[in-house]
């Protein structure tokens, strides 16, 4: 679609939004489309390890367990999408999710008898649930502000949150993991499983990536995003609110930091403050690779969830066939550079139209 921005002395000016298909048949737009390519990457992967090892990676065991591993992930991508289509990034994530479980982990252990929350029920979970929501959405709020509002350069502004944010949850414990967790939160939904096996955890992922794509894809929300990462001038212009609209961007994005602490805290029964270090990388390169670019304006929630699943396909397919974890290292970044290649040479051909 395009925005059309109506100027005093001039014609309309044309805000190309959703990347540019134009008139082109639903052939065309499937081959041209980073998702597709990216799509074909992960299928030759899991052919690739299955042939290998049939009976070792073929197996409904891994597959859950890929799944588990990576629903935290996919959470933190999600909102990553939005903040990379309005052409911003996000440093923060992984110290906003350290510091949301452990606001989350510290409350329900004041709130348990003797301060052992292992034996804590669902009203105090419910409690850390909230409390891990607010907490992200906050820092959320902060790094909405400094960019929105006060001008200040997203990578500069995240780099700043990332430490402080770290910083803070370290001086909550006194530098050390919340391990008091409840037993009973762990249990249902750290490992639990509902509707023939499915893992409650990747529910809950699921559930989040469908109402992201609902609202990236079909609504007035989803559109001005792509418009502002498109051109933040043409849609002030057409009537957009763009500080308004970014200030939303980076608050959903720590409210879903802010979720994935409390999952990462139901599934490893602590903080986990080591886990989690280079997860704002991660989820940063598992949305590149999905095709959204760097550069604004294109993306889609679909392909994020393929970025996501490539290295933790890889690290999968490693381990089994014995292959050295440095190995894995390699191969992502080379998929992450191919992928900002291919995205810089199908904007260069456009351009050039």
């Amino acid at each position: 679609m395009t925005v059309s921005t109506p100027t005093k002395n001039g014609p309309e000016i044309q805000t190309t939004v959703d990347g540019g298909f134009g008139k082109r048949s639903i052939g065309q737009r499937l081959i041209g489309a980073n998702t597709f390519w990216i799509a074909l990457v992960l299928l030759a992967l899991i052919i690739v390890f299955t042939a290998i090892a049939p009976a070792e990676f073929a197996t409904l065991f891994t597959f859950q367990t890929l799944l588990i591993e990576t629903s935290m992930l996919l959470v933190l991508s999600v909102g990553m999408t939005f903040v990379i289509i309005t052409s911003g990034i996000d440093l923060s994530v992984g110290s906003v999710l350290i510091f949301a479980g452990m606001v989350a982990g510290k409350t329900m252990e004041a709130l348990s008898p003797d301060g052992d929350a292992t034996k804590a029920g669902w009203g105090v979970i419910t409690a850390g649930l909230v409390a891990a929501v607010v907490a992200g959405t906050i820092w959320g709020l902060i790094n909405g502000f400094l960019i929105a509002v006060a001008n200040i350069p997203p990578l500069i502004v995240t780099l700043g949150t990332m430490g402080a944010a770290l910083g803070a949850a370290y001086l909550l414990n006194n530098g050390s993991d919340v391990r008091s967790v409840p037993t009973e939160l762990n249990k249902t939904l750290g490992y639990g499983t509902s509707f023939g096996g499915v893992p409650n955890l990747v529910l809950v992922a699921v559930v989040i990536t469908l109402i992201g794509a609902w609202l990236l894809h079909t609504t007035k929300f989803g559109r001005y995003t792509y418009a502002v990462g498109s051109n933040a001038e043409g849609a002030r212009r057409a009537g957009i609110g763009v500080t308004a609209h970014l200030l939303k961007v980076y608050t959903l994005t720590g409210f879903l930091a802010g979720v994935a602490g409390f999952l990462s805290l139901a599934y490893y029964a602590s903080t986990t403050i080591s886990a989690h270090t280079t997860d704002n990388l991660n989820a940063i390169a598992a949305t590149v690779m999905g095709g959204t670019s760097l550069f604004g304006g294109v993306g889609s929630v679909l392909g994020t969830v393929i970025g996501v699943f490539i290295p933790a396909v890889l690290k999968k397919g490693f381990n089994i066939t014995q292959v050295q974890d440095f190995w894995q290292m390699i191969a992502v970044g080379a998929v992450l550079i191919a992928a900002v290649w291919f995205d810089q040479r199908r904007r260069r051909r456009r351009n050039s139209r």
